[in-house]
């Protein structure tokens, strides 16, 4: 009788140290997006994935998870306690997932949003749009998964959510970034002006608490410990090598992109990281490093895109890149594990973020029509930090 208790045990340890793992990474999105930020928006940026965070929590326990899996916690404790309250943690698990969407979006917006739009729209995507995309996906809602086995003898493959949660995240954000508009005096006379980030240590530090992070949102995925995969551990670390080494060249050492280009590999790993050789990985990891570097630069200086953070090229391309990247790399023929199809990765890659980008312009659309997105100029000029928050992140006002 002991030993189903103590893998139920075993079972919640694991998630609990996933799920805390993924937690600390938000920390990771805020100081990410605090040191790339100009010094007038610092505490605004801390603010925003802190209380998008708290409103994801409570959209996913009431509306987002019940919605995706079909189960809900308005019963008694006598329930809630079953096999350790494992529900309970697998929820804690993906609420980390879930909160990841708005943390994405918030560095793309960043320097000239309101506040309260911004949760009002983190409350609905959280509470309808993410349940739909995660049910599809992870629990075969809406039998679109049958769909796929159907049609090309395989369900779509995305492990660990670079389609379901970077891809998901990334597009939304290009909606917002476009609808929001550039941020006051970032291009002059056709051409970028410059706004260095605030603090590269802070940059990097963020940097760091998601690399580290993200090896509890792979491994973990598994939500089990009985299926805990050092293939999983491996392949993770491969791409965030190769992620990195690229971005450092074609970068031309610039520290941004040495500190993003590792999670652009983790990202577009996420999906195949149970079933990549890591070799494989590692030439994954690399592509998307690369790419994040060219389409960053491109996006800024040529479609002039006033993606602050980069999160649609890092999370929107690179998580596209890495769910087509399964139906490749996870292939026999490639040192992979197999059970997946190329088409099948292509097709529900495609339709994922058709659906993201739809979900980003029709919610922030919405909202803008109604209340307004955008801080007005004498607001923006000042900072986010004095007008929202009434306070500086310095002593001084040398800032500007």
């Amino acid at each position: 009788m002991q030993q189903p208790v103590l893998h139920s045990s075993l079972d919640v340890l694991f998630l609990l140290i996933g799920s805390v793992m993924i937690l600390a990474m938000h920390a990771g999105f805020a100081f990410l997006e605090l040191g790339t930020v100009r010094a007038k928006n610092q505490v605004n940026a801390l603010g925003k994935i802190l209380g998008d965070f708290c409103i994801s929590t409570i959209a996913y326990y009431f509306i987002g998870y019940p919605l995706a899996y079909g189960i809900n916690f308005f019963h008694s404790t006598d329930v809630l306690l079953l096999g350790n309250g494992y529900e309970l943690m697998k929820f804690f698990f993906l609420l980390t997932f879930a909160a990841a969407i708005p943390a994405i979006v918030s560095g793309g917006v960043a320097e000239r949003a309101k506040i309260l739009p911004l949760f009002l729209a983190t409350f609905i995507i959280v509470s309808f749009f993410y349940p739909v995309m995660e049910g599809v996906v992870w629990n075969g809602n809406y039998g679109l998964q049958g769909f796929f086995a159907s049609l090309f003898g395989v369900q779509f493959h995305d492990f660990a959510g670079s389609i379901v949660v970077h891809a998901f995240g990334g597009w939304i954000a290009l909606g917002a970034v476009l609808l929001l508009g550039v941020r006051r005096n970032r291009y002059k006379h056709g051409y970028a002006s410059t706004h260095p980030p605030s603090s590269i240590p802070f940059l990097a530090l963020g940097s760091w608490i998601l690399i580290v992070g993200w090896f509890g949102f792979n491994v973990m995925s598994s939500q089990k410990i009985g299926s805990i995969s050092g293939l999983v551990a491996v392949n993770s670390l491969m791409a965030m090598v190769g992620g990195t080494m690229v971005s450092i060249i074609v970068g031309k050492n610039d520290p941004g992109f040495m500190h993003n280009g590792p999670l652009a590999g983790l990202v577009a790993v996420c999906a195949g990281s149970d079933i990549m050789h890591p070799l494989g990985a590692l030439v994954v990891g690399g592509i998307a490093g690369g790419l994040f570097v060219w389409l960053f630069t491109f996006t800024q200086n040529r479609l002039k895109i006033d993606d602050v953070l980069g999160v649609w090229p890092l999370h929107g391309v690179c998580g596209l890149w890495g769910g087509i990247a399964v139906g490749i790399f996870g292939q026999h023929w490639l040192g992979g594990h197999g059970g997946v199809s190329f088409w099948a990765q292509l097709l529900g890659s495609l339709m994922g973020v058709i659906f993201a980008t739809a979900t980003g312009f029709l919610v922030y659309g919405i909202i803008k029509q109604f209340m307004g997105l955008r801080l007005g100029d004498e607001e923006e000029f000042n900072g986010a930090d004095l007008s929202i928050h009434k306070i500086s992140s310095t002593f001084d006002r040398d800032m500007f």
